[in-house]
């Protein structure tokens, strides 16, 4: 499996103009003239909002410029629109979860991903230790801080060592290109990290931890200390909403058969709780990380990336949740929106 998706990173050098039309272009996406137009109106709608402070818990991530703000969106077919600072590089942090659990989901099923992880939301804090007390399967969900470290503990491979590789290759694949840990941001986690290594102990106290509590939190502070762009993200993001394919290198990084589900994770869960709300106003199944990025899906069309480092209390990026919302709300890509399948609105 290594192997494959290292290939998949070699051939992320291609460019990109050479690989267009290997996924076929969604029948309703949306014309791509007006798609810039929101996309340019979103960035300049939010740019001076000052809501929201960047996470400090994670010293690491205070240091990050609040002011930068970034917003891209990437088609199935390839396409690229971006505006601002998206080429400036954080950490993916809790965007991490979903990947990791793709790569779960295909190491033992998606049956029990439900047995083994549970697929509920918690209401409660990512980092919750009552929610663990609470829930009948302990983790909740695999987008929670206890969901994800057990998630990490049940991946496959001979040594620590071997499983992180795996994991960049994984994450290098539905990127389409090759990404790195960020060191900084890992030695500011990994020293500030007793909540995770406690939530791990009571995990494994209830017998739903699946290797060592400290391997698998230090496998989970390295996924979440990989590096990206906001680019890159939406990259990933247009991945998932091209069934598993990667729109750049046109090879498949994840089995279509899981994406479905991936997903329904993502709109449930995915922004922690306040998901049932986000799901409400943009109806776009999404993921946010406390490093301030934000990626939507919008299946069989692609996907939009944001990020700003200014959080809410949730741990949600301010302006990235706004820059999303307005551009789903005047796109008309909300999935429960008939209209974002081509049915004519009649008075």
């Amino acid at each position: 499996m290594l192997k494959r998706y290292l290939v998949i990173v070699i051939f992320a050098c291609i460019p990109a103009i050479f690989l267009y039309g290997q996924v076929a272009k969604s029948p309703v996406a949306p014309d791509y003239t007006r798609l810039k137009q929101i996309l340019d109106e979103a960035y300049h709608e939010f740019l001076t909002d000052s809501t929201g402070t960047p996470a400090d818990y994670i010293p690491e991530l205070a240091t990050v410029n609040p002011d930068l703000f970034g917003i891209c969106i990437v088609t199935v077919d390839g396409q690229i629109f971006c505006v601002g600072d998206v080429e400036h590089t954080y950490s993916i942090q809790s965007i991490s979860k979903v990947f990791t659990l793709a790569m779960v989901m295909e190491q033992i099923g998606k049956e029990a991903i439900l047995e083994k992880l549970g697929t509920e939301p918690t209401g409660l804090p990512f980092n919750s230790v009552t929610a663990i007390e609470q829930q009948s399967t302990r983790v909740g969900n695999p987008l929670v801080n206890a969901g994800a470290i057990a998630t990490a503990s049940l991946l496959d491979g001979k040594n620590e060592a071997a499983k992180w590789k795996t994991i960049l290759a994984y994450y290098s694949a539905c990127a389409g290109e090759p990404l790195t840990m960020m060191d900084d941001v890992y030695a500011s986690e990994a020293a500030t990290n007793g909540r995770n290594h406690a939530i791990a102990r009571l995990l494994d106290a209830y017998g739903v931890m699946y290797d060592d509590p400290e391997k698998a939190v230090d496998l989970y502070t390295r996924q979440c200390s990989v590096g990206m762009t906001t680019k890159q993200l939406a990259a990933m993001g247009a991945t998932l909403a091209a069934g598993g394919v990667n729109p750049f290198t046109g090879e498949r990084a994840m089995q279509a058969t899981n994406v479905p589900q991936i997903l329904s994770i993502m709109l449930s869960c995915g922004m922690y709780d306040y998901s049932g709300t986000w799901s409400y106003l943009t109806g776009l199944p999404a993921k946010s990380g406390v490093g301030g990025g934000i990626v939507a899906v919008v299946p069989g069309k692609g996907a939009i990336a944001a990020f700003s480092p200014r959080l809410d209390a949730a741990g949600n990026s301010v302006r990235a949740q706004k820059a999303i919302a307005y551009i789903s709300q005047h796109l008309n890509i909300n999935i429960f929106d008939p209209q974002s399948v081509g049915v004519k609105q009649s008075n």
